[in-house]
């Protein structure tokens, strides 16, 4: 899964997530970050206002929670969904001789680049955050 630093770089360089069922995320509250959600339509749903869009508890009465606004959660994106945002930039998933993730990359402008990561989500995570960034420098 992917770091809550690695989440909060990907939505703070920009990226938006509309929430769908099977999203995981966790509540950006003291004490709550620990807790990682999904959104199913049974228990948890995401309810769109004029005024933004809601994460709905839908019956968990373990939880004191009715709704909680989309800004107050963090979205900790899969590895697919990181993979699939890298579109046209995703080359390569490999596995090098130490054990750790590497994802070959191209972005806009420059050569192939290459990130490392214990982690294939993180591996994906960075290489997402770089296009992000190359894309505001263009």
């Amino acid at each position: 899964m992917i770091s809550l630093s690695s989440a909060r770089a990907l939505r703070d360089s920009g990226l938006r997530w509309t929430p769908t069922s099977g999203d995981r995320f966790v509540m950006l509250q003291v004490g709550m970050e620990d807790d990682v959600f999904t959104i199913s339509e049974m228990t948890i749903e995401a309810h769109q206002f004029p005024t933004g869009t809601v994460l709905g508890f839908n019956g968990t009465t373990e939880w004191a929670l009715d709704s909680v606004a989309q800004e107050d959660a963090l979205w900790l994106p899969r590895e697919d969904q990181l993979r699939e945002l890298l579109g046209g930039a995703f080359r390569s998933l490999a596995r090098s001789t130490d054990g750790r993730y590497q994802v070959l990359a191209e972005l806009p402008g420059r050569p192939e680049q290459l990130f490392t990561a214990v982690q294939a989500t993180e591996a994906y995570a960075q290489a997402l955050l770089a296009l992000i960034r190359a894309a505001v420098d263009a």
